[in-house]
């Protein structure tokens, strides 16, 4: 019996030196022979405070700018372009952009130093035209279509795979460099750029605020290569009923805590509840002569449903006109190159009327 007693002593004091060990362990105390560093990301801090009211009326201000026209670098983050290794070469580009309220928009995409047009597309608010000037003239192309509608991706006709020469590589090149030019749609521009309201008072729209914290990378000038940190956020959803009890997210709105309220990020989402565009915003700068706005100068532009990524920085925001009025003539495009025309909407009529058949 003491034999027994012993050795549930024994037991009991090798569980008790188990659980001090890993408590010594998790406090960051140092036990000889156990080597063991765990590092927890700080909270970033002061965290401001807002209200729904608030956030409602920050986004309103950013939605108070009525035309904005300037110079950007676009980098092309669509993996479309990297499958025969010279990817870089119509990776980045130069851009002027002006946009109007309400969904206007013309874009020239340029190559960079030697101002060669790559690329332009308006959109009057309701339907987009895209001229693709780049590449051999089989490549080029003048693509219209309505910004309402849903269409397949537009894909060149050529080689595809086995980039294998030099001059090869070239060709494969253009033709998915065209293929994703050809499904930029200007439109989708507008409301990253251009952000629109928060509804008024009397809408049926509904908002409501939560609490989010994110580990990121410390992105800070000072941080250290790899440092990461808790970054607190306010989550305001936009909602729109459909039915009783029931409601569809519109938009999401991310702000960034640290030190003061900052929107960091812009999500919408169609009638199934899919993502249709993800938009960070990052580096805060005053825009016009007078400084009158402060807005992103760098954006970061995702549309998972038409697989293209992009980035765009205002070269110098504060050469950016603002809020000078432009004709709707602006945003209209021309074949003035008389290029082959793509017309979507008729492509689409053609394609169901053959199915019917």
């Amino acid at each position: 019996m003491l034999d027994l007693f012993s050795s549930i002593k024994a037991i009991r004091l090798a569980v008790v030196l188990v659980i001090s060990i890993g408590l010594l362990a998790s406090s960051g105390c140092d036990v000889p022979g156990l080597k063991r560093k765990v590092t927890v990301p700080p909270l970033l801090g002061p965290l401001a405070e807002a209200d729904t009211g608030e956030l409602l009326a920050a986004i309103n201000r950013t939605a108070a700018l009525r035309s904005i026209r300037g110079k950007v670098d676009i980098q092309f983050l669509d993996t479309s372009f990297a499958e025969c290794g010279v990817a870089e070469k119509y990776r980045t580009a130069d851009g002027t952009v002006t946009l109007q309220r309400p969904g206007q928009i013309y874009l020239v995409i340029q190559t960079p130093f030697v101002n060669y047009s790559v690329a332009e597309m308006t959109s009057d608010g309701e339907g987009f035209r895209v001229a693709v000037l780049m590449g051999d003239e089989k490549y080029r192309r003048f693509v219209r279509g309505t910004n309402s509608a849903v269409y397949p991706k537009l894909e060149s006709k050529g080689e595809q795979a086995d980039c294998g020469s030099d001059e090869k590589k070239k060709r494969v090149t253009q033709q998915q460099a065209v293929s994703a030019l050809s499904g930029l749609r200007p439109q989708h521009f507008t409301d990253a750029l251009l952000l629109l309201p928060a509804a008024e008072a009397g809408s049926n729209l509904v908002y409501a605020r939560s609490e989010q914290f994110e580990e990121e990378a410390d992105t800070r000038p000072r941080a250290k290569e790899s440092a990461r940190v808790v970054r607190g956020y306010y989550v305001l959803d936009e909602l729109a009923p459909e039915g009783e009890g029931r409601a569809r997210l519109v938009r999401r709105f991310w702000f960034d805590r640290f030190e003061k309220i900052k929107l960091a990020k812009l999500q919408t989402f169609d009638e199934r509840g899919q993502l249709t565009t993800d938009v960070l915003y990052n580096d805060p700068k005053s825009f016009g002569e007078d400084g009158r706005y402060v807005l992103p100068s760098r954006i970061e532009l995702t549309r998972p449903q038409d697989r293209y990524s992009l980035r765009i920085n205002y070269q110098a925001p504060e050469a950016v006109v603002v809020d000078r009025p432009y004709n709707a003539k602006t945003f209209v495009l021309d074949n003035k190159w008389q290029l082959q025309e793509v017309d979507l909407d008729a492509r689409g009529a053609s394609a169901k009327s053959q199915q019917k058949q």
